[in-house]
């Protein structure tokens, strides 16, 4: 699935042409991917045609476009296990995967510098989704997430926690919160109502890089492990970012189409039997919920809770 490097590639490479953009059609193909659109608020074409859209913006995995005008809406994309949001050309065939498509008018950098493109929603399994929401004011009255300078943010986004890479997040709000948890910390790092945009891939890589059993109580962590672990969250998220994104297979592209090349730097996700490259012991993978946990038994012992 997406996860926040990913959804964050697409979010930048969308901006240089959806900024200012007018949309000057909409067509939708597949219903089933129009779920989380409410209709009573309008049909998805009809809120949609005519209107200028602002700069992509993105909390955790989530997207959203706002659109000028009022009342303040923005259109929201959620990519689900094999969303994509591709920038073509007028003419270009998706094979039988397009779900929606956006007609827009890029806007002018120089005076009569108009270009047409299209925007498509392709999504092998219809996990993912479209929707025109409804911006709400954020919470700690703080810009709503990355690209965005106003505390507005769609109601279908509003439960969702500060990624560790928004600039609002809160460092001491995720200690205590951590405190207050005796649930594994891999499942804390997964609860989207504590930190946004840390999924299965990226959690099992910054608990490897801070030596951390994915079962260790997340109350028993100091608060020195609290602030390593934060910092090798980051540090991985930033340096798959800086490297487009995990790519296994060709779901996961930018909007160009092209692959992110993080999946060659991974230490423990997906490397069951190989060599730890800290200490050469063989990775482990384990059933963890409905997926999988990979760590290393000796480097990510699990430790006893603290007296």
């Amino acid at each position: 699935m997406p996860e926040l490097p990913e959804v964050e590639v697409v979010r930048a490479g969308l901006a240089p042409a959806v900024t200012g953009a007018t949309i000057l059609g909409v067509e939708v193909f597949e219903p089933r991917s129009l779920k989380r659109h409410d209709p009573v608020a309008g049909a998805f074409e009809t809120l949609l045609t005519g209107r200028v859209m602002e700069e992509p913006a993105r909390r955790g995995k989530f997207l959203w476009i706002p659109l000028q005008g009022s009342p303040r809406r923005a259109i929201v994309a959620h990519l689900g296990m094999s969303g994509q949001i591709l920038l073509r050309e007028p003419g270009w065939d998706e094979a039988g995967l397009l779900r929606i498509r956006l007609h827009i008018e890029t806007a002018a950098t120089l005076p009569g510098d108009h270009r047409e493109l299209w925007v498509h929603f392709v999504d092998q399994r219809i996990f993912g989704s479209m929707a025109v929401d409804s911006l709400v004011p954020t919470t700690d009255g703080a810009p709503a997430g990355l690209g965005t300078d106003e505390p507005l943010i769609p109601t279908q986004v509003s439960h969702i926690a500060r990624d560790p890479l928004d600039p609002a997040f809160d460092d001491a709000g995720f200690f205590a919160a951590l405190a207050r948890k005796n649930s594994g910390i891999k499942r804390v790092l997964l609860d989207q109502t504590v930190i946004s945009g840390v999924g299965n891939i990226y959690a099992d890589e910054a608990l490897w890089a801070a030596r951390i059993h994915y079962e260790q109580p997340a109350s028993s962590l100091s608060r020195a492990r609290a602030r390593a672990l934060l910092a090798e969250v980051r540090h991985v998220l930033e340096k798959a970012l800086a490297e487009g994104g995990t790519s296994f297979d060709a779901q996961y592209v930018n909007v160009n189409g092209n692959s992110g090349y993080f999946a060659h730097s991974l230490n423990a996700y997906g490397q069951d039997g190989k060599p730890c490259p800290r200490c050469g012991t063989p990775i482990v993978r384990e059933r963890f919920i409905n997926r999988s946990s990979h760590f290393c038994p000796r480097c990510q012992r699990l430790r006893a809770p603290r007296p």
